[in-house]
């Protein structure tokens, strides 16, 4: 059995990742309007199997799917206690993505992937490029199509974000990551 879960902490964790590197570093243009409109749902889950992360993951798929946009636009699907090796992770993700397809929200909502040991393929495990990935916990990210489409039309060269993204972190370094992430 894991150790219990500080809803608190893993949420508070979370935001500071996401306004010092996520926001803070502007490595996705979009995170910043939707987390100050306060649209963001954090949910952190006590699942200690894939099966009972896949239950929850498809609630809030339909509850995601079901929520006025106005008031959540995207959620942080925050499991602490599951999948906490990257590749056990990494293959969870094509059950998320059959996941929804079986409530047919596939083209309505996706999720993204965000891991304290995420790794690219072909990169190093030390990459300091896999840090635009790096969040406190495993996390799946849902987040809605429209509100995609909507932010690559208000930001024309979204297709150049990720290499930006590597070339800010390569100048940030290791040190200057490790610096931004220390808490006050």
């Amino acid at each position: 059995m894991s150790s219990p879960i500080d809803r608190d902490v893993v949420i508070a964790d979370t935001v500071h990742w996401m306004e010092k590197a996520v926001i803070g570093l502007n490595l996705c243009p979009f995170a910043k309007a939707v987390h100050v409109k306060k649209q963001v749902r954090y949910v952190v889950s006590e699942a200690e199997t894939p099966e009972e992360l896949l239950e929850k993951l498809m609630e809030e798929l339909q509850y995601l799917a079901d929520a006025d946009p106005e008031k959540i636009d995207t959620t942080l699907l925050i499991h602490p206690n599951v999948l906490t090796d990257f590749f056990d992770y990494n293959e969870f993700l094509d059950v998320a993505d059959a996941a929804l397809e079986d409530l047919g929200l596939d083209g309505f909502l996706q999720v993204a992937s965000f891991h304290p040991q995420y790794q690219f393929a072909d990169t190093d495990e030390n990459d300091i490029g896999n840090y635009t990935n790096r969040s406190p916990y495993p996390t799946l990210h849902l987040l809605r199509e429209d509100s995609i489409d909507r932010a690559v039309e208000a930001f024309p060269d979204a297709s150049d974000i990720f290499d930006k993204n590597i070339e800010k972190l390569e100048q940030l370094g290791h040190e200057g990551w490790d610096k931004l992430m220390e808490k006050p």
